[in-house]
């Protein structure tokens, strides 16, 4: 048995659902698609796969054996110099951490153009505050907001993550709008509880001010405290891409515009390995494009 070529196969019925599917792909008889499915099996001591009348899908083993599939016959492409853009187009599962608020509003609208041109890329995201580990989560890829520590991973730096004052329309008219940061010391808050009380600091050309929020509420998630701050239960500071298409829409007014806040730094990270599979480096320019920074 060509243990490459069954390998292939394998990956063929895969795509296709069905070894009748993948025979037609490969230009081979559907008998000989199923000897190599089954020397395949018999070399793993393993099923790959489930077997109906019908169609095929993949085992428990088959999905993790698929991903190593990919992943070793675009090496050996590469080894035999077959590289070419027809057969390194990006392709298999890839996972992704980000931050629960830039995942949602931002990463989740900007995957539809990922998912055109890279189709056969299968991308697991995961949204969490926590910054997770990426050896230990089993990720390719992260997005962090904040200072880094040093590690051994590699960073693409990406466009700094903007936050603003925002407050329903209802909440201002009953407490009047700031005009300066100092007018803010008869509002409320909704916090996000990951920041704590920490002083919302703002700065206009050389002057900067400071307040500390008295809060009304806190909660963990930016979504929620979106939704309070519509509601009119406090002013919120929360990340423009959150708020932008309320305060479009009229929903929420930004406060004290002509005051900056300190912006976050954002930036893409991934392990330092030798080899990257297409999809990871492909997926990498994506978020390279589409959030980039003068720094990148």
């Amino acid at each position: 048995m060509n243990l490459f070529s069954a390998m292939r196969t394998f990956v063929e019925v895969a795509r296709a659902g069905s070894m009748n599917g993948a025979a037609l792909r490969l230009n081979v008889s559907g008998a000989l698609v199923g000897q190599r499915i089954a020397g395949l099996e018999d070399h793993l001591q393993a099923r790959l796969l489930h077997r109906t009348t019908r169609q095929q899908k993949l085992t428990d083993f088959g999905e993790s054996y698929l991903e190593q599939c990919i992943d070793i016959l675009e090496l050996v492409d590469l080894s035999e110099g077959k590289a070419s853009d027809q057969q390194r187009r990006p392709q298999g599962r890839l996972r992704v951490a980000a931050p629960v608020s830039f995942g949602t509003s931002a990463l989740m609208p900007a995957l539809k153009e990922f998912t055109k041109f890279a189709p056969e890329v299968e991308i697991e995201l995961s949204l969490s505050d926590n910054n997770e580990d990426l050896i230990a989560g089993g990720f390719d890829v992260a997005f962090r907001i904040g200072e880094l520590e040093d590690s051994d991973l590699l960073q693409v730096p990406l466009a700094p993550y903007k936050m603003m004052i925002c407050a329903s329309i209802g909440y201002i008219s009953e407490h009047s709008e700031p005009r300066t940061p100092s007018d803010m010391k008869h509002l409320r808050a909704v916090l996000f509880s990951r920041t704590g009380r920490r002083p919302w600091r703002f700065k206009k050309g050389v002057e900067e001010q400071s307040w500390t929020p008295l809060a009304r509420i806190s909660v963990n998630s930016g979504q929620a405290v979106r939704v309070a701050a519509n509601a009119g239960m406090g002013v919120a500071m929360l990340p423009e891409t959150l708020v932008k298409n309320d305060i479009s829409e009229g929903k929420l007014v930004q406060l004290l515009p002509d005051w900056k806040l300190p912006e976050q730094p954002m930036a893409l990270i991934y392990h330092r390995d030798r080899y990257r599979p297409k999809r990871l480096t492909t997926f990498i320019e994506f978020a390279r494009s589409n959030f980039k920074s003068q720094f990148a």
